[in-house]
């Protein structure tokens, strides 16, 4: 964004305006001594110089373009249609602000009410709201949701150990004074664990239980069962889904969800670092007054023309601490359009190609590691594009191996799993060609000696 100065002139007619004479004054309540301290800093540049060092270091920062990519674990390298980034740098979009007001806010009421219906068709959900800071907050907050509906008579959580760590983290943090007691199946590795294990923790005080889908290790689980044993004691059952997964895999509407969160990174936004990303979240009518966040709906104007508006719950629902489910009721706008456009590009048929895509070059690459002296990896189980790699060496050498020729390896499992001991987590997309996926193996066969 351009820079324009303020002139003398303009400083003066500000400063008569608040009644003051000059810049000074206005740091009167400021005692003099802090005012102006010497600061050990360097000599001024001027802007081409200031210009090139800035350039020189954003150049030092390495991105996923420069690598062969096989990180996941929860953001993932997909291709983004140019289109995208051009919808969201529109200034009716980029500056907007909350839709509060519907007679001066319709484009963007519509691009969320677009977005909502398209979450819905792919979760297989009846209603979705405009979005959360990211997939963690999402997981959180269903907690709430659930004891909302059982108001607060219930306290137990159970989380299926395939839940991503660092989303069971947050939910716990978010619900640490509330008494909510958070349970799960410690009792294996996580990759022996499975839905079933957690019918044995549902009782007359579980309020929710929660899965992953595919799970944190990239596998397709089979809950029937677990569904069923989760509505038969009265709680709700909350999927945590991979987006691009549900282009090619039965949706959580048809397997028996309740409530629908993960993260819409996927959709159009870039990895960026770690965000900011995209927290969506869906469920069934009948506790869609209970969500936190904003929902659009649609009706007509006084003119009878198609319009749109925030509904079924008022601002005030989320910024009355007392009254509210939740008091965070600012959502990733943005982020969301990007979504939105993202989904509109590609299309069902054209979604279901980059996961049908992915999944594929995903068993190629799990096949070819499979057959390296050394490595291990479970091929026998069902997996989208993401899968758990039993490693000769320590991850940190073998990714420094990698890096070395242009590769990023695969995530360490250890930190979050302590028996998974030398396991990276391998992520393939359709960004990852044949080529780089028998480079990576060819690294992978030399790291191991």
């Amino acid at each position: 964004m351009s820079y324009i100065p303020h002139t003398d002139v303009e400083r003066q007619q500000m400063l008569a305006a608040i009644g003051v004479t000059t810049i000074e004054d206005l740091f009167e309540a400021v005692p003099s001594k802090y005012r102006f301290p010497k600061l050990d800093l360097p000599k001024g540049l001027s802007e081409m110089e200031a210009a090139a060092e800035l350039q020189a270091l954003a150049e030092a920062n390495e991105h996923g373009g420069d690598y062969a990519l096989f990180r996941g674990a929860g953001a993932y390298h997909h291709f983004i249609p140019s289109a995208v980034n051009h919808v969201l740098l529109r200034s009716e979009f980029y500056t907007a602000y909350t839709p509060y007001q519907p007679e001066v806010s319709q484009g963007t009421l519509q691009a969320i009410y677009e977005y909502q219906s398209m979450l819905c068709a792919l979760t297989g959900m009846d209603a979705a709201n405009a979005s959360h800071y990211d997939g963690a907050t999402s997981l959180a907050e269903a907690v709430t949701v659930a004891l909302e509906v059982s108001r607060h008579k219930r306290n137990k959580i159970v989380f299926h150990p395939g839940i991503h760590p660092h989303y069971r983290a947050v939910a716990r943090t978010y619900h640490q004074g509330n008494d909510v007691e958070f349970v799960g199946d410690g009792g294996k590795a996580i990759e022996r664990a499975t839905a079933e294990d957690l019918i044995k923790y549902i009782d007359d005080q579980t309020a929710m239980v929660a899965v992953q889908y595919p799970n944190y290790l990239g596998a397709i689980e089979d809950f029937g069962r677990l569904v069923e044993a989760t509505h038969n004691a009265g709680a709700l059952i909350c999927f945590v889904v991979n987006p691009m997964a549900l282009a090619l895999f039965k949706s959580p509407g048809e397997l028996g969800a309740d409530i629908v969160v993960g993260e819409g990174q996927p959709l159009g936004i870039p990895l960026s670092y770690g965000g900011p990303y995209l927290g969506f979240f869906a469920v069934r009518d009948e506790y869609v007054r209970k969500i936190a966040g904003r929902i659009v709906g649609e009706t007509l104007d006084h003119s009878g023309r198609r319009a749109f508006v925030m509904t079924l719950r008022p601002r005030e629902q989320d910024i009355r601490r007392e009254k509210a489910s939740s008091n965070i009721c600012t959502n990733q706008g943005l982020m969301a359009l990007a979504a939105c456009v993202y989904l509109s590009l590609m299309g069902r048929n054209g979604l279901r190609r980059v996961a049908e895509i992915s999944f594929q070059r995903a068993h190629y690459a799990a096949k070819q590691i499979n057959r390296i002296k050394g490595y291990k990896v479970n091929v026998s189980k069902t997996f989208f594009n993401e899968f758990a790699v039993k490693c000769p060496k320590p991850i940190s050498e073998i990714n420094q191996f990698l890096i070395e020729r242009g590769i990023i390896g695969g995530y360490p499992l250890e930190a979050d799993y302590p028996k998974l001991k030398d396991h990276m987590l391998v992520a393939v997309t359709e960004m990852n060609s044949k080529d780089e996926i028998d480079l990576l193996v060819e690294a992978l066969a030399e790291a191991a000696k």
